[in-house]
């Protein structure tokens, strides 16, 4: 929030990174906070004012919408963007021949949209969104309804597509495996309220100090005398273990696996980041309660 002559305005500036949040919550919260109209600006400019020009500097894909015409080819349908953004004719068919190699849709972009699978259909939305090389792409729940394979597939390329072309990614999901795999930066809002703005890397460490260790093992069962060591629902030759860092390192844990067992296999894991996410609310509904 800066002041200037006597007026308040909040500046809401996308960098180049990717973060996921609600852009419409956040300006939400930080208004009723400050009691103040904000004023927004994207890539430096003000959508009010300057919609027209902004529309060439950003991307948008809507998990529950698209811009293909359904009864064309998804080809046609770049076509008609390529004059809509105003592309030089070879520029366009350099890019468009770019993503379409990226993104895998060479056998599909010129089939009917209406005869596509759900992950094929994305594929080709993100191609959509990207031809015209968007400063800010906002993605609204783009993994919805897909399934795993193809979760995973859109992820990989959102981010390193994100990565290659220097562009922000906004991405909104109630999937934390979206945030996970395409983020670096997350916004958590509840209630109209922004609850934390932090680095993915940073919200373990910050909120469960905990890991999880995978040992498979010779002996059918391991049994460890360690405090914070919690064991959880195992199986023979296989024991699943919590470790509390906050009793005990993960080394001392390790070097007294490997004194009491003959491994074949360890691992050492982060909580599921739902489980994160699930403490983060826990934490804002219990101080909702108390106020």
């Amino acid at each position: 929030i800066a002041k200037t002559a006597g007026f308040d305005w909040l500046f809401i500036d996308c960098e180049h990174n990717s973060m996921d949040g609600d852009t419409a919550a956040q300006i939400a919260a930080a208004s009723l906070a400050v009691g103040i109209t904000p004023v927004v600006r994207v890539a430096g400019l003000e959508p009010g004012r300057d919609r027209g020009r902004l529309g060439y500097r950003i991307g948008a894909v809507f998990g529950q919408r698209s811009q293909l015409w359904m009864h064309l080819p998804a080809v046609d349908t770049f076509d008609l963007l390529a004059h809509i953004y105003e592309l030089a004719p070879g520029e366009y068919r350099a890019r468009r021949d770019e993503l379409v190699r990226a993104f895998e849709i060479a056998e599909i972009c010129e089939k009917p949209v209406r005869q596509l699978s759900l992950g094929e259909r994305m594929r080709c939305e993100l191609v959509a969104s990207l031809l015209h090389r968007p400063e800010i792409l906002f993605l609204d729940e783009p993994t919805i309804g897909l399934d795993v394979v193809a979760k995973a597939t859109i992820r990989d390329l959102v981010r390193e597509r994100g990565r290659r072309d220097g562009c922000t990614v906004l991405l909104t999901s109630h999937d934390t495996g979206d945030m996970e795999r395409v983020c670096e930066r997350v916004l958590v809002i509840h209630r109209g309220r922004l609850l934390l703005d932090r680095p993915v890397d940073a919200l373990r460490k910050s909120f469960i100090p905990r890991k999880r260790i995978s040992v498979v093992s010779e002996e059918a069962e391991l049994v460890l005398d360690l405090p914070g060591v919690r064991r959880l629902p195992s199986a023979p030759h296989r024991t699943e273990l919590e470790v509390d860092l906050r009793a005990v390192g993960v080394d001392r844990v390790v070097s007294q696996i490997f004194a009491r067992a003959r491994v074949l296999d360890l691992s050492v894991e982060d909580p599921p980041m739902e489980e994160i996410v699930t403490a983060i609310y826990a934490g804002a509904s219990a101080e909702d309660a108390s106020a």
